[in-house]
Parts: structure tokens; sequence; C-alpha cells
């Protein structure tokens, strides 16, 4: 086929308003980049929150939400390739992260690309400067240069490979800056979207002895069982660090994790946490959260980590994740039956309203419909 010139894309041009599906420009694969065709697009919670204007800043609109996907090259420039050094073709099945320079302190120093101060997510590229197009809700993608991409392997579907991109890959990292969950431990999950689910299978999976999933609505609640949780506390229901107290039989949790980002999950952590437990923070991006006392820390001898999102090492290994341990848990289970780029808007308002857990966009179902 012809390498497409323009594409079809879904725009959010104002906060809170429906998604304006436009033609875009798509420029020709410099070296080191791809056009891929979107075969899946998963939403995340930031798409969300941008979408509604939690997460914004001047200059941002318009733009293009969604990274989480998946798709197949169309038009590969000279020197592609994948994270892992092999060559990608036309025809090849791809992942790919954010942008990164390579070059700054925090990736040369640190060694961490998470700490990149030129890292660029594929969300944060107006529609109207060059290359456009960059994200998910679109026929189909730009993939630049400093994004490390990912050649897929065939026993991991769509879907998994999407989360992969971000939700899974996030859940991963921090576990590893937890230190891990050690064997027969007791894990509390703040949390019960797609984060928190996901991070209850892995605790699990991890040798936990015992898994508390902490959120709402009862619907999510329900589908944590299913992923592992040997206990659940609705957020509705009261006094969240009493109930987690009397399910641990007055221990607490040896690891908390925050994948909520409510005001609430400082304090509430603190409470909940064992005695020389750890805390990590995922999910508090913006909120300046309730006051508790640094003494609690302290007389606990409490390890608090902070954990943010992932990189292309987290990405690989939520890939791996998905493909040694398919069968598992339900995984299917955390996604919505797939809609086109015409019902984008409305998947996200539902999102939104705490109607689904992980919604999938698949622009190929327009064309087929």
């Amino acid at each position: 086929m012809a390498t497409p010139t323009t594409t079809r894309a879904a725009v959010l041009t104002a906060h809170g308003a429906p998604l304006d599906l436009q033609e875009l420009e798509l420029p020709a694969p410099a070296p080191g980049a791809a056009i891929v065709r979107i075969a899946c697009a998963t939403l995340c919670g930031t798409d969300i929150e941008i979408w509604e204007g939690k997460m914004s800043f001047p200059g941002m609109l318009p733009m293009i939400l969604g990274h989480e996907m998946v798709g197949e090259i169309v038009a590969v420039g000279e020197g592609t390739h994948d994270a892992l050094g092999g060559q990608l073709r036309v025809g090849d099945r791809i992942g790919w992260s954010e942008s990164t320079c390579g070059e700054c302190f925090g990736c040369v120093v640190l060694r961490q690309p998470v700490h990149c101060s030129r890292r660029g997510y594929g969300f944060l590229q107006r529609t109207d400067v060059p290359p456009f197009v960059t994200s998910g809700l679109a026929d189909y993608a730009y993939v630049s240069p400093g994004s490390a991409k990912l050649k897929l392997p065939d026993n991991v579907k769509n879907t998994w490979a999407s989360m992969a991109g971000c939700a899974a890959k996030t859940v991963l990292r921090a576990f590893d800056r937890a230190g891990g969950v050690r064997t027969g431990s007791r894990v509390a999950i703040q949390g019960s979207g797609a984060l928190g689910v996901f991070a209850t299978a892995v605790a699990k999976i991890s040798g936990a002895a015992q898994v508390i999933t902490i959120g709402a609505p009862a619907s999510r609640l329900e589908l944590a069982t299913r992923f592992g949780a040997d206990a659940v506390v609705d957020i509705a229901g009261g006094d969240v660090v009493e109930r987690v107290m009397e399910v641990t039989f007055g221990h607490g949790a040896d690891h908390v994790f925050d994948f909520a980002g409510a005001a609430s999950v400082g304090p509430e952590a603190i409470g909940m946490a064992a005695r020389r437990g750890t805390f990590t923070i995922v999910g508090s991006t913006g909120l300046a959260g309730d006051v508790f006392p640094l003494s609690a820390i302290m007389g606990k001898e409490l390890t608090v980590t902070g954990s943010l999102n992932g990189d292309i090492s987290d990405y690989a290994r939520s890939i791996e994740f998905f493909a040694a341990f398919a069968d598992r848990y339900p995984w299917d289970d955390l996604f919505s039956a797939p809609v086109g780029l015409a019902a984008a808007s409305e998947k996200i308002a539902s999102m939104a309203h705490l109607g689904e857990v992980k919604a999938v966009i698949d622009p190929r179902l327009d064309a087929a419909s």
C-alpha cells in the first residue's frame, strides 16, 4: 500500500468537550521513525484526567489522547530498530513508549529514562505542529525516532500489549521501587481502577499471603476478587484504616500501594501500614493530600517511596509478564468491547463516570462498518 500522508484523528480541542474528528497531515518517516496503523488503543486514567481538565497546562490543546497503543508498521525510516536492536520492517506489530533524549543527566548519569529532562509523551504533541499525530486515537500515528519501540510477540494480545505501555509497566515499576513483595506478606492496594486491579494480581503472583483492595464502586471490587484479592474494602463503608486493621488481625499491611490519588490516601496508608512496612506512592499526581504527622512514619519505621510511571525496561518486562502469566487471571475482563474511533468520546465520558475499567478503541472498526 502507498504510505499514508494524512490520517483521521479524534482531537481534543477543549477540556470536557466531545473529541473532534479531523484529517491531519502525516510526515514521511525520518531515520529511526515509523508510521503505524493503530490496531488498538486502551484508555488510561491520565487520558480521562486530561479530558476533564484536571491535568492541564497552557498551550497543550489541540492534542490527541491515547498513550497506550499497538499498531502495524506501514512505513519505516532508514535505520529504525526496536529497543533490543532488531531491525523493524513494514508489517511488524509494535508498541512504543514516550521519547527520551539519551543525552541529559537523567538519561546518562542516573540511567533512568523516566527522569529524562526532554521526555516526550505522544499526547503532549500539539496537532498543529509537526509531526502532528503521535498518539493512539487516530487511524495512523507517527512514531518518533526517540521513542523506544518493541516488536511484540504473537502470544500477547493487542489489548494486553497496549495496557503494558503504561498501566502495567507503572505497576511493575512500583513493585520494584517498593523492594518487591516478600512471600507471605500482607499487601494493601489503594484504588480499584485498572492499575489497582492489575496490582492486586501482581501482588498475589508475587507471593503475598493476603491482598486487600480498597476502592469503589462495588463492581470494581468484585472484579478485584477475580484478580486475587483476599479481601476488599469499599471506601463508602466508613473508616478504611479500621477495616484494614480488622482483616489483618491488627497487624496492618506490610506493603501499601497508592494507585488511587485521593486526598485521603496518605494518612490512610500510614495508618494501615504495619510496623517497618512500606508505602509506595504512584497515583497521587496532582492533589496536595490530607495532612498526617511525620512522627507516624518515624514511629513505625516506615519506608516511603515514590514511583513515576515506567521506562522501556518496565515496558519490556510487562510484555514478558503477560506472556508468562497469560492463563493466570482473566485479563480480558479488564477491557470493554472495542469500538471505533467515532465512539471514543462516548467511551471517555463513560470512564470518567466509572462506567468501565479499560475502554478499547480500534479505529479499524469504523472502516469495517
